[in-house]
């Protein structure tokens, strides 16, 4: 099904005919009759919470509040030197705040979101709370970043997805838009996008790198970028967008005729901008669709980073972390699924944990976890404090991908039968897990 952009007064329009449906229904006498009041009464309050919700995303414009002499950036890390993987008590108290809201928010409405292909109402609201936008945002712009914070934002990606990873990935993909402009916007255009992501109703948005094609190489889209006499003309499909439905605000790769692979400021509303439900394998809690670009002309200062290709380059390696700290978070959920499961799950009299076939495939999962997670954070470490990491990623892709899947694997193939089937969350995990090695962009640490 594709979605186009209506202008903000159809969109009110159609909304007061439904709701006024709706209040003529549940002033019916009929529904008294058949026992109906309550879930009508419900419908219309649900219905009438939505419609606002509609309205106010329909209404959004990004305006510039404040001007800014220049861009604001955050500092880099300090480099002490060392590799030290002990987390800061600044951050330790992030991520245990994290860890508790994905066991008490993600992990119980995991299963049903993947089923309806779409997050629970509210959830995100409740997930801007945590502040996971304003990490990344300097307090001049509204947030609460002091310097880049790439290790931090990788332990609350980790963290996330250890509730679940196609949730962490709806969760997420706003402040993969606000990192990027911080960290390469202009200053009009951080002064027009930023704020918005630091206030109450965070928008929201989406880093869109990835494309349906075979072998897909993110530095050679097949989205085109044309110049024009006031700006650029794109063109082009991207797919496996996160919550493109309702996304506000896009950053887009293209190939900009003459220059490369580019980066690009895209407003949902903009005209021939459209999407198309793309349900997938796996990530389906975070309601994914294909993002059709067809004549979309934008102004020059839609333009990201200066065309940069090194900014490109970081971007789609900054993605890649985050990818990595996705599959550490998830690799860790089957790791503390399985345990307890071969501990008490008996066979011919004893655990199954007391044959060697089944704790060498656990102790596997662990060493391999364990690497994956220490190569990610080094990549991480590098990345914050402005050194080199282009290595360091390439490993911890590497590592990710490969291991990644061999541990999902394992955890359906440890519980048996029961592990092909919806009654335990280990088939979900394994078909994230195969997203690692498939996916740019979306998130970005």
């Amino acid at each position: 099904m594709t979605v186009a952009r209506e202008n903000p007064q159809q969109g009110r329009d159609a909304m007061g005919l439904g709701l006024a449906a709706l209040n003529r229904l549940a002033g019916s006498k009929l529904i008294d009759r058949a026992g109906l009041r309550k879930p009508v009464e419900d419908l219309v309050s649900s219905a009438t919470r939505a419609g606002f919700q509609a309205a106010g995303t329909a209404n959004r414009t990004f305006k510039a509040t404040t001007r800014l002499g220049k861009p604001a950036r955050l500092e880099k890390a300090p480099d002490s030197g060392l590799f030290d993987l002990e987390p800061t008590d600044e951050q330790q108290m992030i991520v245990e705040t994290v860890d508790e809201f994905a066991a008490e928010q993600l992990r119980p409405t995991a299963a049903q979101a993947d089923d309806k292909l779409a997050p629970p109402d509210g959830l995100l609201d409740r997930a801007a709370e945590l502040g996971v936008t304003q990490i990344g945002i300097p307090d001049e712009l509204g947030g609460v970043g002091s310097e880049r914070s790439v290790v931090t934002n990788a332990l609350v990606a980790e963290s996330l997805a250890h509730g679940d990873m196609g949730l962490a990935v709806a969760v997420l993909a706003p402040s993969a838009v606000s990192n990027a402009l911080v960290q390469w916007g202009d200053a009009d255009q951080q002064a027009t996008y930023v704020p918005a992501f630091a206030g109450e109703h965070v928008p929201a948005a989406a880093l869109a790198l990835q494309e349906r094609t075979p072998l897909f190489d993110p530095f050679a889209p097949k989205t085109r970028a044309k110049r024009t006499p006031n700006g650029y003309r794109l063109d082009g499909v991207k797919s496996l967008v996160p919550r493109g439905a309702d996304a506000e605000l896009f950053i887009v790769s293209a190939d900009l005729e003459g220059r490369g692979p580019a980066l690009f400021i895209v407003e949902g509303a903009t005209a021939g901008v459209s999407v198309e439900a793309e349900p997938a394998m796996g990530l389906r809690s975070a309601a994914t669709t294909k993002l059709v670009l067809s004549d979309v002309t934008l102004p020059a200062g839609a333009l990201l980073g200066g065309g940069s290709r090194e900014v490109f380059a970081d971007v789609v390696r900054l993605s890649r972390i985050g990818w990595a700290a996705l599959a550490c978070g998830t690799g860790k959920a089957v790791l503390d699924y399985v345990i307890p499961y071969v501990n008490e799950r008996e066979a011919f009299g004893e655990p199954i944990s007391h044959r060697q076939g089944v704790a060498f495939q656990v102790s596997d999962i662990a060493i391999e976890l364990e690497s994956m997670r220490l190569t990610m954070l080094r990549a991480a470490s590098r990345a914050e404090q402005g050194r080199p990491y282009a290595r360091e990623v390439a490993l911890a892709r590497k590592l990710a991908t490969d291991k990644g899947m061999q541990i999902g694997s394992a955890g359906v193939q440890l519980l048996g039968g029961h592990g092909y089937t919806k009654e335990h969350p280990v088939e979900r995990w394994y078909r994230d897990l195969r997203a690692i090695g498939a996916v740019d962009g979306i998130v970005l640490l």
